[in-house]
């Protein structure tokens, strides 16, 4: 199988550019620093239309929300980066139309806004903030490759692996000085990145998936409980928390407030009702999974 890939260098890209070269599949990574390919064929963003030829056309590019303050600057990239990949990809699909390629584009929970205790599903409406209207603008563009490819739209809860949103806790909590975030209320839609590569593949292999998929592992949990399940993972207490108002201050109120201190409650409605099994369905697994593997 032919498969282009877009973010085929980052935390999900590379491992997954991995995955399916091992499998036999001719990989081609989008990219502008040919450099940093170190998995799949290297190719040009000015080569972009050769996913009009691609069995599998793969977008996980996009600047990390989670990589700084929002200045307006940042903003602007962080929309910006989502908006001119998902363009150039949707282009070369319609130039060549057809229903047996799979176009795959990563989205996140980030749609729902916050939106405390709710339980969230595919059919759940977007929400406010930030991060809504940024996923909005992406799966809207993502949209206009309908009719020329099977779409399918994932949309992301933290990724948990090594690296990632975990590389960043696993200091303070080895240090010994881990703990919840703020009230530890939030809830964390989280997954392990195992099970987001197989969620992937399981959508290129199975021609009956389309649409809005949460790429999120079943059971959702508050940050509180999250670290303390991390603490246990590490051998090490949990019970240090890091209050609001600094993040406020490190991050400004509106990163901070949406992406440390808020969260959703996101539930794979579809993806079970589908078929597909997560290999780490709970949250101690999971991470006993991840710390291993970032040893």
């Amino acid at each position: 199988m032919k498969i282009v890939i877009s973010g085929g260098t980052g935390f999900i890209g590379e491992p997954l550019v991995r995955r399916l070269l091992s499998r036999g599949d001719d990989v081609a990574v989008l990219t502008r620093n040919p450099a940093k390919v170190r998995a799949g064929r290297p190719l040009a963003w000015e080569q972009a239309g050769e996913a009009a030829s691609a069995d599998a056309v793969i977008n996980l590019a996009g600047e990390n929300v989670g990589g700084g303050r929002w200045t307006d600057a940042r903003k602007k990239r962080i929309i910006e980066s989502r908006v001119e990949a998902t363009s150039a990809l949707v282009e070369a699909v319609n130039a060549r139309p057809d229903d047996r390629r799979v176009f795959i584009n990563a989205s996140a929970v980030g749609f729902y806004g916050l939106r405390g205790d709710e339980v969230l599903d595919e059919t759940a409406p977007s929400g406010d903030g930030f991060l809504a209207e940024v996923v909005r603008r992406w799966e809207e563009i993502a949209r206009r490759a309908e009719g020329a490819a099977r779409l399918v739209i994932l949309r992301f809860g933290v990724v948990l692996g090594p690296g990632g949103a975990l590389g960043k806790m696993l200091l303070p909590f080895r240090l010994g000085a881990g703990g919840p975030i703020g009230s530890g209320k939030q809830w964390m839609s989280w997954v392990d990145r195992e099970d987001v590569m197989r969620m992937i593949l399981w959508a290129i292999d199975h021609p009956a998936v389309s649409g809005v998929y949460n790429v999120t592992a079943p059971n959702p949990v508050r940050n509180r409980d999250f670290a303390r399940s991390l603490g246990r993972a590490l051998h090490r207490p949990a019970f240090m928390p890091v209050p609001a108002f600094a993040l406020r201050l490190a991050f400004g109120s509106e990163m901070a407030g949406e992406v440390l201190l808020g969260g959703q409650r996101v539930v794979p409605s579809r993806a079970a009702a589908e078929g597909f099994t997560f290999a780490y369905p709970d949250l101690d697994g999971a991470l006993r999974h991840a710390v291993s593997s970032a040893k």
